[in-house]
């Protein structure tokens, strides 16, 4: 490909290089935060220097918890390249500060624990923010959403909350195995799997049809949540879409 475009990069190249896939590069594209440096006569997409630096900026925002509009604004709103990336070190500097906390605040907790001493809350919980993604859930559902769902949250006891996040977990590796089985997405096993899921969302909050089909279309289009399943395997992430649209379709319909 390289000839005299030594600095370009193919759709396919770029995603390899960057740890995602081709889907969610055009979904950026599609969305404007990507757009290709140039098409070629064939109809692929090639990316230079700039892209790889724009891409850079755009998977550091999404860790960060920052949702597409939001970021959209941010590279809208920089003129110097030099004066953005100086930003998003400073962001990097300050998650790197937080996640230090975390890991100091979890040795504080197993030296306390396994030398019997009474552990304080502010100990516990340092660099930990359970609302993080506040600005994104009012953005997309309301802040009502929010609000229930941040109360619901609360209002369990930490092995409660332990079990809701691994019923995910299992879930998850449930809907992997059914994916490198060959489940597709009409089967009775992938809506009994569907059926498990919907149950799941439905702790903090009264889902609808419309809800559980968009949840599966923001898995596809958000790496944060896709990569739960893509671990499980490529494609994981479609097969719960599918199954998930089938499911809002046929069963939350009637």
């Amino acid at each position: 490909m390289r000839g005299d475009e030594d600095d370009e990069y193919s759709i396919q190249e770029l995603a390899k290089a960057a740890g995602t896939t081709s889907r969610t590069l055009r979904h950026y594209g599609a969305v404007g935060l990507l757009p290709p440096s140039r098409t070629g006569h064939n109809g692929y997409r090639y990316y230079d220097r700039q892209s790889l630096i724009s891409l850079q900026r755009i998977l550091l925002l999404r860790e960060l918890g920052l949702g597409l509009p939001a970021i959209g604004e941010v590279l809208a709103g920089d003129r110097d390249p030099a004066d953005a990336l100086e930003v998003h070190l400073d962001l990097l500097q300050a998650e790197r500060a937080r996640v230090d906390r975390q890991i100091a605040s979890i040795r504080t907790t197993l030296r306390k624990t396994r030398g019997g001493e009474r552990l304080m809350a502010t100990e516990a919980f340092d660099g930990f923010d359970h609302t993080q993604y506040e600005d994104e859930v009012t953005q997309r559902w309301g802040r009502d959403a929010y609000e229930r769902g941040d109360r619901w949250w609360r209002s369990m006891s930490a092995d409660e909350q332990k079990a809701f996040q691994q019923a995910h977990v299992d879930l998850a590796a449930d809907w992997g195995t059914a994916n490198a089985e060959g489940v597709t997405a009409e089967t009775d096993r992938a809506q009994t799997l569907a059926a498990r899921h919907v149950a799941w969302l439905s702790g903090p909050v009264q889902v609808s049809a419309e809800y559980v089909a968009n949840i599966g279309a923001m898995y596809l289009a958000d790496d944060r949540f896709g990569r739960n399943y893509e671990r499980h395997g490529a494609g994981t992430t479609q097969l719960v879409a599918d199954a998930l649209a089938y499911y809002a379709g046929h069963s939350m319909s009637q």
